[in-house]
């Protein structure tokens, strides 16, 4: 459980240095912020973008993959082999939905800043 965690933490700390190196490259995008939100909780960064469907679908699948798995690698005689694949299979899946939801943002123009009135979320449809 340990290991998973701090493969967990090493990886996000990859995407996120990953990211802030290609904004570097192109400024004014801020589509690093709805990948990162979706790899820690998966279907967050599709609610940024404005695809609540896809939010959902994202959600309940990770949420499977977590409670359905942990209750597979309970009944199979694998011991922590289980755990472990319900972890891989987990970090797998929420890679997938930061990546996801990255491109989705950047393909859209997203940004976010602060407004009068608060926080603002903007979308620029290029077509």
């Amino acid at each position: 459980m340990k290991k998973t965690i701090v493969a967990s933490l090493i990886v996000a700390s990859l995407l996120v240095v990953m990211t802030i190196s290609v904004n570097a490259q192109e400024k004014n995008t801020e589509a690093w912020i709805p990948g990162i939100a979706s790899f820690l909780i998966p279907g967050l960064g599709q609610l940024l973008n404005d695809e609540l469907d896809k939010a959902i679908v994202h959600f309940v699948v990770d949420i499977t993959i977590i409670a359905g798995g942990w209750y597979v690698a309970a009944l199979l005689p694998y011991g922590w082999y289980g755990y472990s694949a319900v972890g891989l299979a987990h970090l797998a899946w929420s890679l997938y939905s930061g990546y996801d939801a990255y491109t989705v943002a950047k393909e859209t123009g997203f940004s976010i800043g602060l407004s009068k009135d608060g926080i603002a979320l903007s979308y620029q449809y290029q077509i």
